[in-house]
């Protein structure tokens, strides 16, 4: 049985949504960011405990199958950018359809009419947070985030991050609150 779980973005969340079906003990064959396989059947009332113990956690069981792959889309995304290894000719189309094995323009009017949002847009916005974390963090130098993250240029990084947040990396790096964007939420 597979249950489809919204809001699983990291490894964090796979350890609080794996504790959950461990303290209901059931038997889970595989978790992963978005999906949870579990051993065997469950019944109903064991189901609504879970959803009730998942959204009491933040997280979310999806049923219908777009919002699925919604999910699906927005956790390829993340972790793509979680490995810090994108290439600058890097094209979100060709990676989302070899990763879904489904035409992009249906995705991408999916994915629109869902989220508000396009998928370039998303993908945009969760690469700026990643910007956000590795500044802060002040590991690398601004050269080597665009490099990391696939931009051409750190001028093409700064003028996508100004356009995202209103300042330039400099500027956000010397302010005070860093207002940073939990990924689920963007």
């Amino acid at each position: 049985m597979k249950l489809f779980i919204k809001n699983m973005v990291c490894g964090r969340c796979i350890s609080a949504v794996e504790n959950i079906f461990s303290e209901a003990d059931i038997k889970v064959k595989s978790i992963r960011l978005g999906e949870v396989e579990l051993e065997s059947e469950i019944s109903e009332n064991h189901l609504l405990a879970i959803e009730k113990q998942l959204e009491e956690t933040g997280f979310e069981r999806i049923k219908d199958s777009s919002h699925q792959l919604i999910e699906k889309i927005k956790n390829l995304i993340i972790l793509k950018i979680t490995e810090q290894d994108i290439d600058e000719n890097f094209l979100l189309s060709e990676f989302l359809t070899s990763k879904l094995h489904k035409d992009y323009s249906s995705l991408s009017k999916l994915f629109s009419q869902n989220e508000n949002i396009t998928l370039e847009q998303f993908f945009i916005l969760q690469k700026i947070e990643k910007v956000k974390e590795l500044l802060l963090y002040n590991e690398f130098t601004l050269t080597e985030i665009a490099g990391k993250l696939g931009y051409k240029s750190v001028q093409h990084l700064s003028s996508q991050f100004k356009n995202s947040t209103g300042f330039t990396p400099t500027e956000f790096k010397k302010l005070k609150i860093h207002n940073r964007k939990p990924l689920d939420s963007l």
